[in-house]
């Protein structure tokens, strides 16, 4: 059967599957005027998540949705502030600016959030610090975290620990800062609070240790699957940069 052919029944087929499926009839589009592009984006979309029901479909899914689609997730969490400006549609559309890099944008839905029961809590209060601390405001980043703290002194979160080492450390508060580190390379699951602990070792003077934390960092990455290696594909870069391996 000509390639053709056989081209133009996979689209009929999937036109049938958008409309019986009772999918956006955007795809309808897609699938017409992206012969074959459309179609293999339909089915990864579409079609393989709903047949497999898996995490990893979604995952592959949702992967190049963004590819297709990069602002889907900001413009639904715009539109659904603008029909509600709940506090979980403030939060929702705060998370999608982070991932824009509009941070002030970011902090103000953040700010907003804090109000009533949500005064205090715990997850806001560090959306908040990390929007301050990528703006280039440490010292409100750090007040901020102390704070959670003081509020919620029962809040573990090693992303937070980490925010408040680095937040110490852009503040030139070195001995706090490498306290910090010291305690997260212990326990922190991926590499970066090694990777910065290290860097505050070699800065001391104590390139041994400091190059064992490095070698550390770049065994990992070969035993730990490429999950960790991807999620953490920048700090073991700079090990392997450092160690010059």
């Amino acid at each position: 059967m000509p390639f053709i052919a056989l081209s133009l029944i996979v689209q009929v087929a999937l036109v049938v599957h958008v409309i019986k499926t009772g999918r956006n009839t955007m795809w309808i589009w897609v699938v017409v005027m992206l012969p074959g592009a459309g179609s293999i984006a339909y089915v990864i979309l579409e079609v393989i998540p709903e047949l497999m029901g898996s995490r990893t479909a979604r995952k592959a899914s949702q992967s190049l949705g963004k590819i297709i689609n990069p602002n889907k997730g900001i413009n639904t969490a715009t539109q659904n502030y603008s029909i509600s400006n709940t506090v979980e549609n403030s939060l929702k559309l705060a998370d999608e600016c982070m991932s824009k890099t509009m941070y002030e944008e970011a902090k103000c839905l953040y700010e907003k959030s804090l109000v009533g029961i949500h005064e205090d809590d715990p997850e806001i209060m560090f959306g908040l610090a990390k929007a301050e601390y990528f703006l280039g405001n440490y010292a409100e980043s750090k007040r901020i975290l102390e704070l959670l703290i003081e509020k919620n002194p029962e809040y573990k979160n090693q992303e937070a620990h980490l925010l408040f080492a680095k937040t110490v450390e852009a503040l030139g508060e070195l001995s706090q800062a490498f306290e910090e580190y010291r305690v997260l390379a212990g326990y922190y699951s991926g590499a970066e609070a090694k990777y910065h602990y290290a860097s505050l070792l070699r800065q001391q003077g104590e390139t041994e240790k400091a190059n064992s934390l490095l070698v550390e960092i770049v065994s990992s990455s070969k035993v730990s699957g490429k999950h960790y290696s991807s999620l953490n594909k920048k700090w073991i870069t700079l090990a392997k940069k450092e160690l010059g391996s």
